[in-house]
């Protein structure tokens, strides 16, 4: 099991200050992290004895769920500096969140087992006037029979636990767009990686009390649930 959080904070550091003055309205948004999404990651590795990588560093600076090269990498704030600028933010704020990552799972892999990546996030209830139609959606890619199975049996699971949850399939966004899975799936066969994107309503998390540490509880329950019947549906592998 990994765990990761892209967008774990809206934390400015301080050399970029001033391109973030005023803008704290801003920076508290679905644009400057997601919140939520880090202390959920937080119980979800402790749960699962899992590593966690995280950055609290805003994505209005550097989106770290976006390959180098996406024009959504940077923002309209740190997309207008000079070229010599953006390359010192991903060698300070970019690589050492992702390059971790891809020596933690070239060395799990290398083992010969699977790896089961988790990414945590959050989405704005309400975006460009469109109301958003799910409580959680889970992002995979279609064509990867293991992230399939996974998050059939996790939604499964949910339902029966939380019927009350509106659950949905590669929403509010593509599973199969760019970002920290995408590009890992490039890198290794089903068979040896499933990568599945986490998304939860901000509502949660912006209306506080009960219903949110009962729905991460209940997100974690039925991982558990969904790891055990992915795992007792795959066939043995020998190790490479």
């Amino acid at each position: 099991m990994l765990i990761t959080c892209e967008h774990a904070g809206k934390k400015v550091p301080a050399e970029y200050a001033a391109l973030f003055r005023d803008q704290d309205e801003l920076l508290d948004t679905h644009r400057g992290w997601d919140p939520g999404a880090l202390i959920l990651a937080r119980e979800m590795a402790a749960a699962f004895k899992a590593p966690l990588f995280y950055s609290e560093t805003t994505r209005l600076l550097i989106d770290l769920n976006r390959s180098i090269g996406n024009r959504d990498l940077y923002s309209e704030f740190s997309r207008p500096l000079p070229a010599r600028t953006r390359r010192e933010i991903v060698e300070r704020h970019y690589r050492p969140h992702h390059e971790p990552i891809e020596v933690w799972l070239r060395d799990a892999i290398a083992t010969g087992r699977r790896v089961i990546h988790i990414a945590s996030h959050s989405f704005t209830p309400e975006l460009n006037g469109q109301v958003r139609t799910a409580d959680i959606g889970f992002l995979y890619d279609p064509g990867r029979p293991g992230e399939v199975a996974l998050t059939n049996h996790w939604i499964d699971a949910l339902r029966v636990a939380r019927p009350d949850l509106r659950l949905r399939r590669n929403y509010p966004y593509i599973g199969k767009s760019d970002g920290l899975t995408f590009r890992t799936r490039r890198a290794y066969p089903d068979d040896r990686y499933v990568g599945v994107e986490l998304e939860v309503n901000q509502q949660f998390v912006r209306n506080g009390g009960r219903p949110w540490p009962r729905l991460r509880a209940a997100l974690i329950e039925t991982l558990a649930t969904a790891l055990k019947q992915a795992r007792a549906a795959t066939p043995a592998r020998r190790s490479a």
